[in-house]
């Protein structure tokens, strides 16, 4: 919200609250807890619009229909991307989407399909990928600071969470993968450019969830440049870029998270010898409403923000077929 306030072109009209067949189905638990339920959403969402204004729309439903709105920001848990997306695109609306997009390249592709033919923009949420330092880290590596790059490895991990967290529910769509194993094959994929693909995957579960809980792969361009990722939701917590070259190596953390104002760093390290240098401090979450507003007024960046929705919801489905071994 403290980004969205800085966007001239975007104002913030309201939020929803779900309704019990939204939230629970056909088949909800008893009336008791479904109430308890629905107060607790009101009152959350009260507390929101206390601070930042805007109206309260009752369902899920009616907001992504409302004539109130031109574009509709989907925060929800994984599996309840495609749905809402798919009903805010029909009623004509622009959509911001968390990470993944969906749970499988085809949902994702239904939807750029949907939004291109009503000229509307779908953007995905990794706002990372918009943040200064990584093209502060691009122009050191292209250079030649570290001579020619050997290997890429990206880490991305963190210690567990409550356990009712919605990111070790299956039925939500939670598990590494989706969650943070997404950012780092991101990353990679613009690290290796558009001939990167994966080699080998492997996800890990515990006796605790039903969900994968950490896991690791290597991609590779056509050029033979090579990437490592591992990510995990029960870890101690990484955030790292480490670049191995022939004449150095370089390391940043933050790499993935950085928050508005915060000032990143890179470690250079020639034989004994390790510089630490400040990077390029940003706000991404701005920079990435930006892009969204870009791609309402633009139809080329529109569509070219398609194809980078679907690139990344192949690589993460070329991921778990290979983790699967199909």
């Amino acid at each position: 919200m403290p980004a969205l306030q800085q966007i001239e072109e975007l104002e913030f009209a309201g939020l929803a609250v779900c309704t019990a067949e939204e939230r629970f189905g056909q088949n909800p638990p008893a009336p008791a807890i479904v109430n308890a339920t629905l107060e607790e959403e009101h009152r959350k969402a009260q507390v929101f619009i206390d601070t930042y204004g805007g109206k309260l729309f009752e369902g899920y439903g009616a907001i992504a229909a409302s004539n109130e709105i031109d574009a509709l920001y989907i925060p929800l848990p994984p599996a309840l991307h495609f749905r809402w997306a798919k009903e805010a695109l029909s009623n004509g609306k622009h959509v911001l989407i968390e990470k993944p997009s969906t749970l499988a390249a085809s949902d994702t592709k239904a939807l750029t399909e949907l939004a291109a033919s009503g000229a509307l923009a779908l953007h995905e949420n990794y706002m990372f990928a918009f943040h200064d330092q990584l093209n502060a880290i691009q122009d050191l590596i292209a250079d030649g600071e570290i001579g020619d790059v050997r290997l890429y490895r990206i880490s991305f991990g963190f210690p567990k969470r409550a356990g009712n967290d919605f990111r070790y529910d299956k039925a939500l769509g939670g598990g590494a993968l989706f969650d943070c194993g997404g950012y780092t094959i991101k990353y990679a994929g613009m690290l290796l450019g558009d001939t990167a693909r994966i080699l080998c995957a492997q996800s890990n579960h515990t006796d605790a969830f039903e969900v994968d809980v950490y896991g690791s792969a290597t991609l590779v361009n056509d050029r033979g440049v090579t990437a490592q990722i591992a990510f995990g939701m029960d870890n101690s917590y990484k955030c790292d870029l480490e670049v191995w070259g022939s004449l150095g190596s370089l390391r940043s953390g933050r790499v993935l998270t950085a928050p508005a104002g915060f000032v990143p760093t890179v470690e250079i390290t020639h034989g004994d010898a390790t510089e630490t240098r400040e990077l390029p401090s940003d706000d991404a979450f701005a920079k990435s409403l930006k892009r969204f507003v870009q791609c309402i007024h633009e139809p080329d960046v529109r569509e070219e923000n398609y194809g980078i929705l679907l690139r990344q919801s192949e690589m993460v489905d070329g991921f778990l077929k290979l983790a699967k071994g199909a």
